[in-house]
């Protein structure tokens, strides 16, 4: 029996569990996906989360070798961004990670980096992954894509990783609501991580503050201060408003209601029960954060200090291999570090 897919499963109407019954009805059951529709990954996924049994399907693509052999093999990363410095950690992050491989490096349109190699371009010895601008196509043959970019350009690739069905790693900060939107409208179709900080540490701090927060009262005044180097250009930092996010899911708020980001003249009082920000920029600090559980007579602070930026690249690698055939929605480096239960 051949099972001839004209798109993915989504878009052909076919859901996991009829297809899955398809392939059972008939031992030698192959599974074809139509060349012109480059839907190679999607059908790479029906294998790699068990829809489909990979010791009895034989998936083909436009070229008509079987790719049974690279269905569980190395996942395809896609680094965007990849001139930038976190794009080139993410290269060599993807270098020294086993089960995965650098597929394609992407850059703006009219970079001064395009078609150079982009394992010399990171300081790794010639990959033959030259930089282009055609995230579309790059997309198309990869298994997920690893963004470190600026906002405007998050929402662009996460449509873009949507369409092609593969899973997006955001560790983009500064998102704004219509941004988030934007990353929940395409969660629908793929698996997206985001978080303001891939790092073990960081997101082990979060949980922390969250079950702090919980236990505290509001006669606990919290405040949060980061530190980063002179070159950042968004402030609170990504992990700062990801440890307010974590103490207001403790409290049971929501910290668009509750934040205060910026303290100036004559303020008043503070208010009970808001979660208030501090930045400060200078130096070539990583990134350190502090946050300050301020009661009567005592104090408790929490706090993590970033001293290689190498940390968030191996965090974004450890996502997207996490991510690889989940089921489309939003997941955070929680999920993927199993800290929901904390």
């Amino acid at each position: 029996m051949h099972i001839w897919m004209g798109e993915c499963h989504v878009h052909a109407g076919i859901n996991g569990a009829d297809l899955r019954a398809q392939v059972d009805a008939e031992p030698d059951a192959e599974l074809f996906v139509h060349p012109e529709c480059g839907c190679a990954t999607s059908a790479l996924y029906l294998v790699s989360s068990g829809v489909v049994p990979a010791e009895r399907a034989r998936i083909l693509s436009t070229d008509p070798r079987p790719l049974e052999t690279t269905a569980m093999s190395d996942m395809r990363l896609v680094v965007v961004g990849a001139a930038g410095r976190m794009g080139r950690m993410l290269i060599r992050a993807i270098h020294d990670a086993p089960g995965c491989v650098l597929s394609a490096a992407i850059e703006r349109p009219g970079s001064p980096h395009l078609g150079q190699d982009s394992g010399l371009l990171a300081g790794l010895p010639a990959n033959a992954v030259p930089v282009s601008d055609d995230a579309a196509s790059a997309f198309a043959a990869a298994d997920g894509v690893l963004d470190f970019t600026m906002p405007e350009a998050t929402v662009a690739f996460a449509a873009l990783a949507a369409q092609a069905r593969i899973a997006h790693i955001v560790g983009t900060t500064g998102l704004e609501p219509p941004h988030l939107a934007a990353l929940g409208d395409a969660g629908r179709d793929t698996a997206i991580v985001r978080s303001g900080n891939m790092s073990l540490g960081v997101n082990l701090l979060a949980a922390l503050v969250r079950k702090v927060a919980a236990t505290l009262g509001t006669d606990w005044d919290i405040e949060i201060v980061e530190m980063h180097h002179r070159m950042k250009v968004d402030a609170p930092s990504g992990t700062a408003v990801l440890l307010g996010e974590a103490a207001a899911v403790g409290r049971e708020v929501e910290l668009a209601q509750q934040r205060v980001a910026v303290r100036d003249g004559h303020t008043g009082a503070r208010v009970p029960g808001t979660i208030g920000f501090a930045t400060l920029r200078g130096g070539t600090v990583v990134g350190d954060h502090k946050v300050v559980f301020a009661g009567a007579g005592e104090r408790l602070e929490l706090a993590h200090v970033a001293e290689d930026r190498g940390l968030f690249a191996q965090g974004a690698v450890k996502a997207a291999l996490w991510s690889r055939g989940r089921a489309p929605g939003l997941y955070s480096m929680a999920d993927v570090l199993g800290l929901d239960g904390l």
